[in-house]
């Protein structure tokens, strides 16, 4: 398998100068680049609630190209808000899928490797990676998880509703193996540390099978762990999604196996470094784990709302909704 053997990009080498400003200050700088400010009051109250540096990247759309900052006339506070709130029902909508997804992956791994190799600590047995480095580090992740539950507070319920998590069981009840069986430690990983584990698999036949569990090939499966990883950080930490740059993207199916977009069109080539490929990949793997999921369906809802200025920003077509792809899941 190939690995991405490039060394970190150049630092720059300019000094940061810039003063920290005060919410006034804030609120001013943007009067001045020509933002309609109706209620300075309510303008302050968010931008202390969430942060001009979290809002600002909002207001690039509404900006002249190639002036310092200045706004379109009669562009207003409310026009940066309105696409900030709509990009944290994307995420929100965006962390659903991912969610479902991710929980499958954890138990196709864990059925797929355990019952094989009827093995409940198979993990544990460097026979099944590649990379003997990433092996070790993996196991030492595992067991520095538990030492550090050790170390914390003791989790008890105060009645029979509250129950101990069940690595704190595994832990206090267990003292061999050290390490807890697949399916407690698969529970353990992030997604980054749980991607990273699949792609060390040494047997191809066992990375084919896992994918197929999601009702896709195992190429798209690393290709795919891998944006997801990006997008679900992203949605995590509440950052820009709609339009933002994500480095991996997804590789696109040359399986007729695998169902996408029905037309040579449907797809073009500026969208494919964009968000919609990434949506169009959640509902691939949606089709077959939450079959009868209506994700489609609130993506729609939430979309139709939307001016095309954030159809191109995400790369969703203007008819996106009529593909025959999509057809079978919106109403």
């Amino acid at each position: 398998m190939a690995q991405d053997r490039r060394g970190p990009r150049p630092r720059g080498t300019q000094h940061y100068t810039k003063p920290p400003l005060a919410l006034d200050e804030l609120v001013a700088r943007l009067a001045s680049r020509g933002l309609v400010i109706p209620d300075r009051d309510r303008a302050l109250r968010y931008l202390r609630h969430i942060g001009y540096y979290r809002l600002s990247p909002y207001s690039i759309p509404f900006q002249i190209a190639g002036s310092d900052h200045l706004f379109r006339t009669g562009t207003s506070f409310d026009n940066i808000l309105d696409l900030y709130v709509f990009d944290r029902y994307l995420r929100l909508l965006v962390m659903d899928a991912l969610e479902r997804i991710e929980v499958a992956v954890r138990a196709a791994i864990t059925d797929r490797m355990s019952t094989t190799y009827r093995d409940s600590h198979w993990y544990i047995s460097e026979t099944h990676f590649q990379d003997q480095r990433r092996h070790q580090e993996l196991l030492r992740i595992v067991q520095q998880t538990g030492v550090t539950r050790l170390h914390g507070t003791p989790e008890k319920g105060e009645d029979r509703l509250v129950h101990r998590s069940a690595l704190e069981h595994y832990l206090t009840t267990y003292g061999f193996p050290e390490l807890p069986p697949s399916w407690l430690m698969v529970e353990t990983l992030t997604i980054g540390q749980l991607t990273n584990m699949y792609r060390n698999l040494s047997r191809r036949q066992d990375r084919t099978n896992i994918a197929r569990k999601l009702g896709i090939t195992e190429p798209l499966l690393d290709s795919w762990m891998q944006t997801y990883v990006r997008v679900r950080n992203i949605c995590a930490h509440h950052g820009r999604l709609w339009n933002v740059g994500l480095g991996n993207y997804p590789k696109i199916p040359t399986s007729t196996q695998v169902s996408w977009l029905d037309g040579e069109g449907a797809l073009p080539e500026s969208s494919r470094k964009r968000l919609y490929p990434v949506m169009v990949s959640l509902q691939v793997v949606l089709n077959t784990i939450s079959p009868k999921s209506s994700w489609a369906q609130r993506l729609q809802d939430l979309l139709i709302t939307r001016p095309n200025m954030n159809l191109r920003g995400m790369g969703f077509p203007e008819d996106w909704a009529t593909n025959p792809f999509w057809r079978g899941h919106i109403a």
